[in-house]
């Protein structure tokens, strides 16, 4: 009987607002490719910005009322989340009138995608939307353009945000979330158990994977 490697379960709490998220997702896939470790991987919603209004919020001013950050620290920031994502392969366009977003209904929509098995597809092309684009990811049509975009139905898109159908199940998932302790993203738990905070940089999540596959527990192969 030949052994397959067991696969590595990994969840991330993410918010497609989060810059980070992004970033520490695509140096994870780096580091993933890397190792050669099999995984399968899970997206969970975490809402930045809950209270957020439709219209959403530009982006200077809601740094600037929520961490206190000034004009030279937001700019800094971005030049710095520029070039990490250049490195990596993902394009930021930050714009004077790029704005934040309520997600909930990004989310009810992820959760819609994966019952198909598209939620990553879909939440990398939410990433892209936003960041590289700059669509406004508060508009139900924009969000519908977005899964049409990957092949998913738009009129059964617009179906799921009209009925909210999905509301209840997302909020139970973010509910579970915050229960576990997670209160910032992205937050990435392997096998249910090792918790990883934040953009920790390709060789970082490289050598945690080693390690894991060094466990008995975590890297053990089954029949």
């Amino acid at each position: 009987m030949t052994l397959q490697p067991k696969k590595l379960q990994i969840d991330i709490v993410s918010d497609v607002m989060c810059p980070w998220c992004v970033i520490g997702y695509t140096q994870l896939a780096k580091a993933l490719e890397a190792t050669g470790t099999p995984h399968e991987i899970h997206w969970h919603p975490f809402e930045l910005n809950p209270q957020m209004p439709a219209e959403g919020q530009n982006m200077r001013e809601h740094l600037a009322e929520k961490y206190g950050a000034t004009t030279e620290q937001s700019n800094a920031n971005r030049e710095a989340m520029t070039r990490a994502g250049a490195e990596l392969g993902f394009e930021f366009r930050f714009t004077d009138d790029m704005r934040m977003h309520n997600t909930f209904n990004v989310h009810q929509l992820m959760h819609w995608a994966d019952q198909q098995g598209r939620k990553h597809d879909l939440e990398m092309a939410f990433f892209t939307a936003h960041f590289t684009h700059g669509r406004n990811l508060s508009d139900n049509a924009v969000l519908a353009d977005v899964a049409a975009e990957i092949g998913l139905d738009r009129n059964e898109a617009m179906a799921v945000l009209a009925d909210q159908r999905f509301a209840a199940d997302v909020r139970k998932a973010e509910q579970y979330w915050t229960a576990q302790g997670i209160r910032g993203v992205p937050a990435v738990i392997f096998n249910q158990r090792h918790l990883v905070s934040g953009a920790q940089g390709v060789e970082t999540f490289t050598d945690i994977l080693k390690q894991l596959a060094a466990m008995p527990d975590d890297g053990a192969s089954s029949p």
